[in-house]
């Protein structure tokens, strides 16, 4: 067996995504992850708590992305360009070349229930940190939670739209789209219904 190869947590990310999508999540062990890349499961839970953490490894630097456009937005911009500068900051972490890899991701995640459930922790977290991030500029409650939960519903329709197959736009086109869709839904009266 190989016993240090640069790259672990990536191969075992990458084989990872092979099995889930060939033989199901549920049906792959994290031994078999291990061994399919030439290692040993005791590597595995070197990198990994266990086999979902796989697919949600790099949540803070995802949520870091996000909280960096709200902090390096200009001071006087309004909530929702904070937003759009969130958007794209976070864009910047899904390039291109990382569109077949989401999408298996995603096709992982939508086939079972337990890891949806994660995905929404994991979106429920970012809103969190999003909020937190509006209430350090100043923006009082409750735009602060409704810019933040936007944010996060844009960048969902975004990135479903993005890892779409066929899909060649930007994710950071898409979500400037998206965004433009809210913009306009919202333009209308803003006197509060009865």
């Amino acid at each position: 067996m190989v016993r240090w190869e640069p790259g672990t947590q990536e191969r075992l990310h990458r084989a990872a995504l092979e099995l889930f999508a060939t033989r199901g999540y549920e049906e792959t062990t994290a031994a078999e992850i291990a061994q399919s890349v030439g290692l040993t499961e005791r590597t595995f839970f070197r990198h990994f708590a266990d086999k979902r953490e796989v697919l949600f490894h790099g949540q803070q630097l995802f949520v870091q992305a996000f909280v960096e456009g709200v902090d390096t937005a200009p001071p006087a911009a309004a909530p929702i360009e904070v937003v759009a500068a969130a958007l794209r900051s976070a864009a910047a972490f899904f390039p291109d070349e990382r569109r077949s890899r989401s999408r298996a991701r995603q096709s992982v995640i939508d086939r079972n229930p337990a890891l949806q459930e994660r995905e929404l922790h994991k979106l429920a977290i970012l809103a969190t940190a999003l909020a937190e991030a509006f209430r350090a500029r100043g923006v009082g409650e409750p735009a602060a939670t409704l810019a933040a939960d936007s944010g996060v519903t844009v960048f969902m329709i975004a990135f479903t739209q993005w890892i779409r197959e066929g899909e060649e736009r930007s994710l950071s086109d898409i979500a400037a789209g998206v965004l433009g869709e809210l913009r306009a839904l919202t333009g209308g009266s803003s006197a509060p219904a009865a």
